[in-house]
Order: structure tokens, then C-alpha cells, then sequence
């Protein structure tokens, strides 16, 4: 991003209206300006104190992450040159080592459910009060990052924290608030290669990771810290490709830690494997994050879209319809499982993936066959290995959990070593099995727009077709039409075999959807919604020649918005 903010030279004429809302003033430390508008509450976390916290981490780590985004970008050149990813020869010595990470705290000793969502106030309050043993609260892909849901998810993660979080609905009439026994918390911030334009440090966008990580653990860590034993805060760290980012992560906690006077090794993260690259560097992310280390999770969804990504240069590689590419295909077991054994030798939890489905209202049959759905897949991960896995609604939680009860009798697996697992290089990259369809062309259209659709209008976690849908799935609609437009894919299966893709196929579907779309929400709601604008700019992501590395940082422009005035 720009740090001219060129691009968004109408973000402070679209805000303007909104300036009479109120202005909040703040006392601000130097080089540190706030560029967001300031409603009330806002002041309670931007303070002078934390935003010298999060300046400091900023000014000592952004040379860090420039470099590894950099790093990125010359990995993923040698793989548009021909290469695939593997095994590093010369980390060999770690992966073969005999080390092993820091025990788990007994407050995250069982993890066997954990329910994610945005930060949302009354999501947060029901995520709790679920049933679940842990709630990841999510400031990355099931959160658009307006400036309003970062500020205001920080307020509710800070009431959440002090149990003083509560939500009154008045069209319903129902007051939300914390049961007795809730959810341990935890917290994703966002991935590296994302900026928040709304806050400059010394001339400069912050890295949004920082700004989520260091808001929230400034704040938090010494009320959470006396209610989990002296440990935690907990976090979820995502879209890694590489060992020397899970460092940078291990030096930011070892400061905040030292800053603060929080002991050595409190704060535990959990890293997601959701990019090709990170699976063969699993020891080495796990041996950076040793004494910080909460595990490993099965990132799933943005791992097909990592594995399009990765090896978009190479037009032998052309997946099936996303809707095949499930759990069972030789590379996603293969990865499941070897994440399961790295975690297991290093003594860490092997976390499992989001099921996707969601419970269906008024269709009974239609609910029971998505609850059989959701049963198989739990039952493969807690039979293969897992310590825990992830349910994407509350309504799950009871299936979920009498799943891993049945066949976990203890809090977790870490006995379960899985050495009949032999992975290879070539088992990782195996092509997964299945046909392309015009079929899946249309899905993939219709779910990338509404989704775009929806996160530009700040929401970004959204049921689609008895789905839930966030970033990553949306991700993979995109970068799968990319691939079949790029290389003309000719369609192997469906309804309409032989058919080869091109820009002018995908223009025609893509107005055919658009119909499809404005049907199935109604015309009043199509015309006030951001559809067109989102079927633009997924048109021009899925017909570029050059794929962007992400679907938001394109769509990030369109929710900036600044105060008309800006104050250093």
C-alpha cells in the first residue's frame, strides 16, 4: 500500500458526513497519528499509553516485516519460475532434533471445541456462553476491517476480558451477557501483509498485525493473566508461509512480555497452517515459537487457496471444483496427518479444521444431512489425531463435542504419536482428483460477489448456501476462476463438458450470476447493496494477468475512511 494514500484520496470527502456524529480528542505521542474518525469509547482504547506501545513494537519490527513480505515475494517468484515448495535441507538438523516446545498451560490444556467468529459484541457474548471450550475471537477473515469493527471489537474484547460485556437487543427485547462458566479466549490478529491505514506511525501505515496484537494485550493482559494461572494472553497466528515469520511473532511477544513485566513464555500462540509453503516448515515454526508455542491448526480453506496460489505459474495444476477438493483428497490427509505427528513429537496441540456447514432452519432433512456432514468430518479428525477442532456456529457445539467425548476421553491426544505416518515432498503436492464443471464456474462467481458484496459493507462472515463463508473461501472462488480463465481450463465434467474457459465464457456467467443474485435477495435489497461494485472488482481480480497475492488488499480500499481531519 501506498504509504501516500493516493488511492484513497475520497476516503476523508466519504466521511465527512459522518464528522457530525462528534469528535473525540486525543492525546496523541509523537510520530503517531490517527487518521480514523474518533467516536465515543474510542479514547478508552487509544490511549496515550497504548498507542506508545503499539508505536514502539512498530518502530522496532516494521524493518522485520518488510523483510519476510519480502522474502514472500522472492519464494513465490521461483515458483512462477518452475519450482515447487519442499523441505529446507539446511533446517534439517531441527526437523530431526529431539527438542520439544513448552507444556500447554492447564487453561488451554483441552481444547477438544473451539468456535470462531468476528469481534463482534453479541457474537462474542453467544460464542462464551456456547459450550465450547475456547472462542477465537477473529479480527482477520471473518472480520471486514473497518475502522469501526477494529475499535469497537477492541472495546468488546476489553468488556469481554473484565466480564463486563453486555448487549441489550432491543428489537427483540433480550439482554445478552455472560453466563458463570464461559470460554477460554483467544485472539487472531491480522496476517502480516496487511496495513491499517487509519493509524500512521512516524509518516507511515501501521502493520495491522501489530496494531490488533498490541491494542489488545496492553489492555487485557493483566486482567486475563490473573483469571487463566499467570498465563496468556492466547493467540491464533495466521497466513505464515515461513519459519522467519513465526520468529518475528516469537521477538514481538518476547518485548511485550519484557515491556510489561510479564513473565517469559505467558503468552502462547497457535499457528495456522494455511499456506503450501508452511507445511514443510512446521518443525521450524514450531522450534522458533518454542517457549510461546500453543500449536498448530489445520487452516484448511485458506490452505486450497494457497495451494492455487503457490503453483499458479504451472498450468499442469489445474484443480477440480472447489466443492471436491475435500479432506479425503491424498494432499489434505497427508498434510492433516503430518501436522498431527509434528505437533504430537514437539508435545503441542494438532488443531482441526473449520467444517464449514451451518444448521439449516425450516428443512429438516436438509439440517440432518449438513449435521452428518459436520459428524464425519469431526469424527476423522479427533480418530486421526486432533486435540480439538473448530465449529463455525453455536448451534454445532453440542454435535462437536459429544463427537470428541465419544472418542477423546482424556483433555487431549498428545500420546497419540502417529509414527505410521511417512509424508514425503510428492504427498503434499499430489493433484487432488476430481472434474471441472461450468457448474462449479457459476458457484464460484455467485459466492465470490456476495461475499465482496457483504465485506465492503462491513460484514465478513457470511452464510451462503448453507455454508458460512469468509476471506478464505471467497479466496478460493477467485483465485480457481483465475486459474481456469489464465490457462482457457476446458471443463471436464458437469452439465456441459468440452467447454473451454475463457474471459468471454466468465463475462457471460458473470452476468448471468448477477440476475441469479438479484433474484434470490430481492430487488430492493440488490439495489442498495454494494453488488455491482463487488462484481466489478471480482471481475477484474479474476481476469487479471498477474493473480494478487490477496482478494482484500484490493478490496481494502473501499472501506477506508477517514476523518476530515486527522491530527498529529
Amino acid at each position: 500500500m501506498d504509504p501516500s494514500y493516493s488511492v484513497y484520496e475520497d476516503a476523508v470527502s466519504r466521511n465527512k458526513e459522518s464528522a457530525a456524529r462528534g469528535v473525540v480528542e486525543l492525546e496523541l505521542p509523537a510520530g503517531v497519528r490517527v487518521r480514523g474518525l474518533l467516536q465515543s469509547g474510542y479514547q478508552s482504547v487509544l490511549t496515550r499509553e497504548a498507542l506508545e506501545f503499539v508505536a514502539d513494537l512498530e518502530r522496532r519490527f516494521r524493518p522485520r516485516v518488510k523483510y519476510v513480505l519480502a522474502c514472500r515475494r522472492e519464494e513465490q517468484a521461483r515458483y512462477d519460475a518452475g519450482e515447487l515448495p519442499g523441505f529446507d535441507p539446511a533446517t534439517k538438523a531441527i526437523r530431526e532434533g529431539d527438542w520439544v516446545c513448552s507444556a500447554p498451560p492447564p487453561a488451554i490444556a483441552d481444547r477438544r471445541v473451539e468456535i470462531t467468529g468476528p469481534v463482534e459484541r453479541k457474537m462474542i457474548i453467544n460464542a462464551l456462553n456456547c459450550g465450547a471450550k475456547m472462542f477465537m475471537a477473529d479480527f482477520e477473515d471473518s472480520l471486514a476491517p473497518t475502522w469501526d469493527n477494529l475499535m469497537r471489537g477492541q472495546i468488546n474484547l476489553r468488556d469481554a476480558v473484565n466480564r463486563t460485556i453486555s448487549f441489550e437487543d432491543k428489537a427483540r427485547n433480550k439482554l445478552y451477557k455472560l453466563n458463570p462458566k464461559t470460554a477460554t479466549l483467544l485472539v487472531r490478529p491480522r496476517g502480516w501483509h496487511l496495513q491499517e491505514a487509519h493509524i500512521e506511525i512516524d509518516g507511515e501505515p501501521a502493520t495491522g498485525a501489530l496494531v490488533d496484537f498490541g491494542l489488545y494485550f496492553f489492555h487485557n493482559h493483566v486482567n486475563f493473566r490473573s483469571k487463566h494461572g499467570g498465563f496468556g494472553p492466547f493467540f491464533y497466528l495466521p497466513k505464515m508461509q515461513h519459519s522467519r515469520e513465526a520468529a518475528v511473532w516469537n521477538s514481538v511477544f518476547d518485548q511485550a512480555e519484557d515491556v510489561t513485566g510479564v513473565p517469559r513464555g505467558s503468552i502462547r500462540g497457535t499457528v495456522l497452517i494455511e499456506t503450501l509453503p508452511a507445511v514443510f516448515q512446521m518443525h521450524e515454526i514450531l522450534y522458533e515459537l518454542r517457549e510461546h508455542s500453543a500449536g498448530l491448526n489445520c487452516g484448511r480453506w485458506d490452505y486450497i487457496f494457497s495451494f492455487i496460489k503457490t503453483v499458479r505459474a504451472h498450468p499442469d495444476r489445474l484443480l477440480p471444483d472447489r466443492v471436491q477438493v475435500g479432506m479425503k483428497q491424498h494432499f489434505l490427509k497427508s498434510y492433516t496427518e503430518l501436522l498431527i505427528q509434528t505437533c504430537h513429537r514437539r508435545g503441542v496441540h494438532a488443531m482441526g479444521g473449520m467444517a464449514a456447514q451451518i444448521p439449516i432452519r425450516n428443512d429438516p432433512a436438509a439440517n440432518e444431512a449438513a449435521s452428518a456432514l459436520v459428524r464425519a468430518d469431526k469424527l476423522r479428525e479427533v480418530k486421526a489425531g486432533h486435540d480439538g477442532t473448530w465449529a463455525a456456529h453455536p448451534g454445532l457445539i453440542s454435535l462437536v463435542v459429544e463427537v470428541f467425548d465419544s472418542n477423546m476421553p482424556h483433555a487431549n491426544q498428545l500420546d497419540v504419536k502417529r509414527e505410521d505416518v511417512q509424508v514425503m515432498e510428492d504427498d503434499l503436492l499430489q493433484m487432488p482428483k476430481g472434474k471441472r464443471t461450468l457448474e462449479g464456474l457459476r458457484l464460484n462467481t455467485r459466492v465470490g460477489i456476495q461475499y465482496l458484496a457483504a465485506w465492503m459493507t462491513g460484514t465478513g462472515s457470511v452464510p451462503l448456501y448453507n455454508l458460512m463463508e469468509d476471506a478464505a473461501t471467497a479466496e478460493i472462488s477467485r483465485v480457481q476462476n483465475w486459474q481456469w480463465i489464465k490457462y482457457g481450463a476446458v471443463l471436464d465434467g458437469g452439465l456441459v463438458p468440452g467447454v473451454r474457459v475463457t474471459k468471454e465464457l466468465f463475462a457471460r456467467v458473470l452476468d448471468e450470476e448477477m440476475v441469479c443474485i438479484e433474484r434470490e435477495v430481492g430487488p430492493a435489497k440488490f439495489a442498495v447493496g454494494r453488488y455491482r461494485e463487488a462484481a466489478k472488482l471480482f471481475a477484474k481480480q479474476c481476469t487479471s494477468e498477474i493473480l494478487d497475492d490477496f482478494l482484500t488488499l484490493d478490496a481494502y480500499r473501499n472501506i477506508v475512511q477517514f476523518a476530515p481531519t486527522a491530527r498529529m
